[in-house]
């Protein structure tokens, strides 16, 4: 009899268990291809919304890139999307990288955090500041980004801050953002983009340790410097880096700071925003746990970018936990 009682108390148990995942809500998160930032993103999104959204579970959804995947969210065929904050703004307006193509269903949930990133020049080129890309002029530097072409918005941020731009160099067109930094590691390319202490950063630091690896272009922090920068990049600002350890810091370097946003569309359930906003805004420590980006995020700033509208459910949720919203 005993035996029997356990054997129907395991089945409820058991039946209970199925019933709530077949009743649990699957929302999808698109992210850039797997083993980049952004899909490390979306795993730990998808980790923390499932553990702490109840009746919802994430799931990360690897795709070609956010150039590709905004007009997909625009159009509500997936429910959320990762970008940075100036894509976003772009694409929302139609402007700068989707200059005629505006996503106007587009809505941010939050920042994710702040992402470092920047110029880099292998090495034993020599060049260590922004302005000593002028003694580099005729040499190779990646262009085109089809499916990231966001990142070619900030290769010409960057120049413009040394008051140079693409045609001073043999431009290398990649097809994204990856191919893009092992172009420098594979010797296709002397000038390239990487973020600050990423996977594939520190496979191309290493391919290059024969050439003392990549190193990051300080910065010009001067007025009329950041203004040129500004002007095409007005969502990221110049930082100061000082993490030695991180590979291509030789030594404190002003470098780039992006936000980092999920955004969806916007006839995404209010609901369903809501319960996502929540969970990620109100538990940074386990998404810190999943990924060290996210410690970056300083508390409260969920809802500081300016990229487009928040969400009506993003809104009621951050209302509720007493976090400011930028309008």
């Amino acid at each position: 009899m005993k035996t029997l009682t356990l054997s129907l108390t395991t089945a409820v148990a058991a039946a209970t268990m199925f019933a709530t995942t077949v009743a649990a809500q699957v929302t999808v998160f698109a992210t850039n291809p797997q083993g980049s930032l952004g899909y490390r993103t979306g795993i730990a999104v998808a980790k923390t919304v499932t553990s702490k959204a109840p009746g919802l579970t994430g799931r990360p959804q690897p795709m070609g890139g956010s150039t590709t995947y905004i007009p997909i969210v625009n159009r509500g065929e997936v429910d959320f999307g990762f970008s940075t904050g100036l894509e976003t703004l772009f694409a929302h307006t139609g402007t700068g990288t989707f200059e005629g193509r505006a996503n106007p269903n587009l809505r941010l949930v939050g920042r994710m955090f702040p992402l470092r990133t920047g110029i880099v020049a292998v090495a034993d080129l020599r060049a260590r500041s922004i302005h000593d890309l002028e003694k580099l002029k005729g040499k190779r530097i990646t262009s085109k980004y089809t499916s990231l072409s966001i990142i070619e918005s900030f290769m010409k941020g960057a120049l413009s801050n040394g008051n140079m731009s693409y045609g001073d160099f043999v431009k290398v067109p990649v097809s994204g953002f990856a191919k893009g930094m092992f172009a420098l590691g594979e010797g296709k390319t002397d000038i390239s983009w990487i973020s600050l202490g990423s996977g594939a950063g520190r496979k191309v630091n290493t391919q290059l340790r024969g050439r003392g690896g990549f190193v990051y272009l300080d910065m010009d922090t001067s007025p009329a410097a950041t203004a040129r920068f500004k002007k095409i990049m007005p969502t990221a600002d110049i930082v100061l880096e000082s993490n030695t350890k991180m590979p291509g810091i030789k030594k404190p370097t002003h470098i780039v700071q992006i936000d980092y946003v999920l955004f969806t569309h916007k006839g995404t359930d209010n609901e369903t925003v809501y319960k996502v906003t929540k969970a990620l805004a109100n538990n940074h420590p386990d998404l810190a746990k999943s990924m060290g980006a996210f410690k970056r995020q300083a508390p409260g700033t969920f809802g500081v970018s300016k990229a487009a509208p928040y969400h009506p459910g993003a809104a009621k949720a951050l209302t509720e936990l007493g976090l400011k919203i930028a309008r």
